[in-house]
């Protein structure tokens, strides 16, 4: 770099007021595009000229360009949002309830469970089995007759002998009839978030018994008990 001097022929580098240095310009620009395109049809082979077809082909393309850079800049600030917006949104789901489809439930000392059954066409005979650890089933909840989509049930915590089942994990298992056979139906279960944990692919709830689970999983969400 050259010294900067004055006038009077002071050196005024130590000054800061060197000369900068002209930064590399990487970007082709508007600018820089359009005065190529204008060296080219100066220079070209007048036995072989651009076709008019094949300039604006040119400009279409560099005008795409262009377009679909700003275009993604407009994406990448809306996808920002959204996820700031969703992770508000998850934020508020801690401390509330929610009915996730799960084949466990969780007992808790002297209380109970809440779920649902998620039945595909309505029914004559639906039926609700709680087993234990070993298989065994402990309780039997009988719903009757009823109207496709969510039904509700609740277990008291007591078994089929009205004995206090003791806390800890539980299968719950749905069954309804079709025509002369049983058949199998999705169970949810209803229990407090713990805390929403966030990853590269969305976020997941922490649901208390239950662990990690994706937010699909979750089919509603209410206010904690």
């Amino acid at each position: 770099m050259d010294a900067v001097t004055s006038s009077t022929g002071l050196d005024l580098t130590g000054l800061g007021l060197a000369t900068p240095k002209a930064q590399k310009k990487t970007d082709l620009g508007q600018e820089e595009f359009l005065s190529l395109m204008t060296t080219q049809l100066k220079n070209q082979d007048p036995f072989k000229p651009l076709e008019s077809g094949e300039f604006l082909g040119q400009l279409a393309q560099f005008g795409t360009v262009s377009g679909l850079a700003g275009l993604q800049k407009s994406f990448d600030g809306l996808a920002g949002s959204l996820v700031s917006n969703q992770a508000l949104q998850a934020a508020s789901l801690v401390g509330r309830s929610a009915l996730v489809e799960s084949p466990v439930a969780v007992l808790g000392a002297g209380g109970s469970v809440d779920g649902a059954v998620d039945l595909p066409a309505s029914t004559n005979g639906l039926h609700v089995e709680i087993r234990d650890a070993r298989g065994q089933v402990v309780r039997h909840i009988e719903l009757g007759a009823r109207q496709q989509g969510l039904v509700r049930f609740s277990w008291d915590g007591l078994t089929d002998g009205g004995e206090i089942a003791p806390p800890g994990g539980y299968q719950v298992a749905a069954a309804f009839q079709s025509g002369e056979k049983s058949e199998a139906a999705k169970t949810l279960v209803s229990a407090p978030v713990d805390s929403v944990v966030f990853g590269a692919d969305g976020f997941t709830v922490d649901v208390r018994g239950l662990g990690e689970m994706p937010f699909t999983s979750v089919r509603e969400i209410s206010a904690g008990h």
